[in-house]
């Protein structure tokens, strides 16, 4: 029999999704008698059991599983109309996200604070979170991103800035341990680096390779984690050109490396790329990083 009620489909999902009656009721803002009489008229409807009861909650039988695969699908493919449309305005107004490396804060946000003044109709939401944003499914109007050129055919890549960071020590560190002559006294150092184990960023990926394992002994997370544990004396690492110019007691360990480098991109979506307000970001930015570039 033909499923004619996609409210009832929305609400298993959530119920798969989220393995509890009670989840799926605070999720769509439904009381949990609706999501049991959703769940139930749905089965009897299809003729399957969709979840097994138990008193944890609710599990996917092979058949739920199959739904929550569709719906998973169909409810992406909503959430990207609707991010699309959200950007389909000719002002620029409405909300604006835009998510970047959390190291770069510090001068995106002043930026973009000026770009709203000269907007007001904007909200601006800043997105600094490690994982990639699907700009495909509307969860960003423009991204930063790192590293290689993205090759998403959907996307709009654009050259950006380069990140030119040094191999820094703090004065303290230095005092303590003395300074490499070059990467065959690495192990008789400390070092700073990045949690991940294949981080995209070269110089990262240079320290891996150059450093034995058991000498990076402070790890982060992000950048900024990373640079504050180099300015406390935890050992070497990499610090952007920018930060360690604004600190006077950071000592450049060895000349910068061109293979250190790391390029900076603008990427859009084609869907969002000739909207009036991703157009006037854009255009701002590129004329920012005619600033910044000598400080990054």
């Amino acid at each position: 029999m033909p499923v004619e009620n996609w409210d009832e489909i929305r609400t298993a999902f959530q119920v798969a999704r989220l393995g509890t009656v009670s989840g799926a009721a605070e999720y769509l803002g439904v009381h949990h008698a609706t999501v049991i009489r959703h769940v139930d008229a749905l089965e009897a409807r299809l003729g399957v059991k969709l979840f097994q009861r138990h008193a944890r909650g609710y599990t996917p039988t092979e058949a739920g599983a199959d739904l929550l695969q569709v719906a998973q699908a169909t409810d992406d493919q909503f959430t990207q109309l609707v991010g699309r449309i959200k950007g389909h305005g000719d002002g620029v107004s409405g909300e604006l996200v835009v998510t970047a490396l959390a190291s770069m804060s510090d001068m995106l946000v002043p930026a973009l604070t000026e770009f709203q003044q000269d907007h007001p109709g904007l909200v601006i939401r800043l997105l600094t979170d490690s994982r990639l944003f699907r700009l495909e499914y509307g969860e960003a109007h423009v991204a930063i991103r790192a590293g290689a050129a993205p090759q998403d055919p959907d996307n709009v890549v654009q050259p950006f800035l380069t990140l030119t960071p040094g191999l820094y020590a703090a004065r303290a560190y230095v005092d303590r341990m003395g300074l490499p002559k070059g990467p065959e006294d690495f192990g008789a150092h400390h070092f700073v680096g990045p949690d991940e184990a294949q981080s995209r960023a070269p110089f990262f990926r240079w320290l891996q390779a150059n450093v034995p394992p058991d000498r990076i002994i402070f790890r982060g997370s992000d950048e900024r984690a990373i640079a504050a544990a180099v300015e406390s004396g935890a050992g070497i690492g990499f610090v952007t050109r920018r930060a360690a110019s604004g600190n006077p007691d950071l000592v450049e360990v060895l000349p910068r490396q061109s293979d250190w480098n790391a390029p900076l991109w603008l990427v859009t979506h084609v869907d969002l790329h000739r909207t009036s307000k991703v157009q006037a970001l854009l255009s701002f930015l590129k004329g920012k990083a005619k600033e910044w570039q000598s400080t990054v």
